[in-house]
C-alpha cells in the first residue's frame, strides 16, 4: 500500500484568460501545496473541475503534477465516472503515467444500486496495480455508498481506503471498526476533519489547505500528540474559513481566494463562473482574519 499522507489537497485546476488549462501555473501549485504541508494531490477531482476536462488536458495534468513533486508528495488521480469502461480506461493510461494512485468517486447521474456499485469498483481496482481510494460524496452524486458497500470493497487488495464526505459520523464510524485492517478513511469535508479524528480516521482530502496547509497539519500533529485543547482551538478557528470556502459551489470560492491573496488560478470552467459580488465580498472579508500558508508565486 502506497502511503499517501494525512494531508492531502484536492487541488484545483488552473486555466488562463482564454479558459485553457495553465499548464506551468498548475506545476507551480502543486510545488507550492507541497511547500505548505501537503503530503498528496487530487489531480483532477471534483475541486479540480473533472467533468469539464477533456481525457488529455487530464493525463497531462497527471504527468505535469508528478514531474512537479517528485518523490515529495503523492499523485492521486481522479479517474472515475459514471460509466465503468470509461473510468477502467483513464485508470490505466494514468497507472502508466506514473501517478500513485486513484480516487474513485461514486458514480454520479445514473445512480446504480449498491451490488453494481461494488462490481463498478472492482472491475476498476482490478484493472490495476496501483492502489485506489474510493470517494464517497452523496452531495454531489446524489448517492450515499452504503456502509456495508465500504466495508466490502476494503477486503479488495489494492481498495486501500475512502474519502468519506457524507457527513454521517455514525457511518463514518462503522466503516472504521469493520473495514480491513489497515483501510483508511480521510474526511471529505473540512469541517469535518476534527471529529473524524476523533472517532479513527487517518486525516482530510482537503479544499482549505489550499490556504491554511500547514495549520490543518499542526491540528491534526496536536490532536495525534494528544493536545486536544490545541487542535480543538485550530479546527474552530478554520470553520470560518472554511465556511466562506463552500458558501457557493466548489471550487468557485476557493479560486477566488487563491486569485485574491495573488496565486493567479483563473475562474472556473463554464457551467461554473466567478462569486457574484456579494459572496466576493464575504469571501475577501474572511480571508482578512487569516495567514496564508501557500508560498506565493504570482505570474509575472
Amino acid at each position: 500500500m502506497a502511503q499517501f499522507g494525512r494531508l492531502i489537497t484536492a487541488m484545483v485546476t488552473p486555466f488562463d484568460r482564454e479558459g485553457k488549462v495553465d499548464y506551468p501555473q498548475a506545476r507551480s501549485l502543486a510545488q507550492a501545496l507541497v511547500e505548505s504541508g501537503s503530503d498528496g494531490l487530487v489531480v483532477t477531482g471534483t475541486t479540480g473541475e473533472s467533468p469539464t476536462l477533456t481525457r488529455e488536458e487530464k493525463l497531462r495534468l497527471y504527468t505535469e503534477a508528478k514531474e512537479a513533486v517528485g518523490t515529495r508528495a503523492t499523485i492521486l488521480a481522479g479517474t472515475a465516472s459514471y460509466g465503468t469502461a470509461e473510468s477502467i480506461e483513464l485508470s490505466r493510461e494514468a497507472e502508466r503515467l506514473g501517478v500513485d494512485g486513484l480516487l474513485l468517486v461514486t458514480p454520479y447521474y445514473n445512480k446504480p444500486p449498491q451490488d453494481a456499485l461494488y462490481k463498478h469498483f472492482v472491475a476498476i481496482a482490478e484493472s490495476v496495480s496501483i492502489p485506489c481510494v474510493l470517494y464517497n460524496v452523496p452531495s454531489r452524486t446524489s448517492l450515499n455508498m452504503a456502509p456495508e458497500t465500504t466495508i466490502k470493497l476494503s477486503h479488495v487488495d489494492n481498495i486501500v481506503g475512502v474519502k468519506e464526505a457524507s457527513g454521517n459520523l455514525e457511518q463514518i464510524a462503522q466503516i472504521i471498526e469493520e473495514a480491513e485492517e489497515g483501510f483508511l478513511l480521510w474526511s471529505g469535508n473540512d469541517s469535518d476533519t476534527l471529529p473524524i479524528l476523533a472517532v479513527g480516521g487517518y486525516g482530510v482530502v482537503s479544499v482549505a489547505s489550499h490556504l491554511v496547509g500547514r495549520q490543518i497539519a499542526r491540528m491534526m500533529v496536536a490532536f495525534l500528540e494528544g493536545e486536544m485543547g490545541e487542535a480543538a482551538r485550530i479546527h474552530r478557528r478554520l470553520l470560518p474559513l472554511v465556511k466562506a470556502l463552500f458558501l457557493v459551489a466548489n471550487p468557485i470560492p476557493v479560486k477566488y481566494a487563491l486569485n485574491s491573496v495573488g496565486f493567479p488560478v483563473g475562474d472556473p470552467r463554464p457551467p461554473l463562473s466567478a462569486p457574484d459580488e456579494k459572496t466576493a465580498a464575504a469571501i475577501t472579508a474572511t480571508l482578512r482574519h487569516y495567514t496564508i500558508d501557500l508560498p506565493l508565486r504570482a505570474k509575472a
